[in-house]
């Protein structure tokens, strides 16, 4: 026996709006960077690390792209239930897309010129958000094979959850931009983490009891 709550399509598809509307912001800063690149923008000091190394950058952001649109149909469950292969086919898509996203921002954590305004702080919230998320993809797939949907679901929840840090970043950042401010090295460090753990928070929300979204469970 599982427990189902009935929703109106209308009401089924909010999730995945709201979701693919949080990546916007990123996703067209993500594009705009593409486009530099493409065009032999000119070279600052802000961007001299991405021209001198594209690959990384490149990858990142085209799995980050492809990551976020394509996760955020997978928390509407009934075209999920009426689509089981474009589940199963998409599911894969998301993890090479999601190791991807983490492989290549740890490498750039690594191995990329750390801006002024990020500091040290920062580049450690990256490495353990990549390696977290890089983890979780893991664990999904472990679970997956096992055919612990329940544990599967989750992993992959708080996968997305971190992969889309960088949406709820850009309200984290508001306050410095409603007070005409730059953030100095803790501020940025704050606002970065607080978009990762307001995302992990709802992640652990959903996965812990939200009704309808949760797996099904014996009764």
């Amino acid at each position: 026996m599982t427990t189902n709550v009935i929703r109106s399509p209308r009401t089924a598809w909010r999730i995945p709006a709201a979701l693919i509307a949080l990546s916007l912001v990123p996703s067209a800063a993500g594009v705009f960077r593409l486009g530099q690149l493409a065009a032999n923008a000119p070279v600052t000091e802000e961007n001299a690390r991405f021209f001198a190394m594209p690959l990384p950058v490149v990858a990142h952001i085209v799995g980050a792209i492809l990551y976020s649109l394509v996760g955020a149909f997978q928390f509407a469950p009934a075209f999920r239930r009426r689509r089981p292969r474009w589940h199963r086919l998409a599911g894969r898509v998301l993890v090479a897309a999601g190791v991807i996203v983490a492989l290549s921002g740890l490498w750039m954590a690594v191995f990329y010129d750390v801006p002024p305004v990020d500091g040290l702080a920062v580049e450690i919230e990256r490495l353990i958000v990549g390696t977290v998320m890089l983890a979780s993809l893991v664990l999904a797939l472990a679970a997956i094979r096992r055919r612990d949907i329940a544990t599967h679901r989750a992993w992959m929840i708080r996968a997305y959850a971190l992969a889309l840090g960088a949406g709820t970043q850009v309200f984290t950042h508001l306050p410095f931009a409603i007070a005409g401010v730059a953030p100095g090295v803790t501020g940025r460090a704050v606002a970065m983490a607080a978009g990762w753990i307001i995302n992990i928070v709802v992640a652990e929300w959903i996965i812990r009891g939200r009704p309808g979204l949760r797996a099904p469970r014996p009764a």
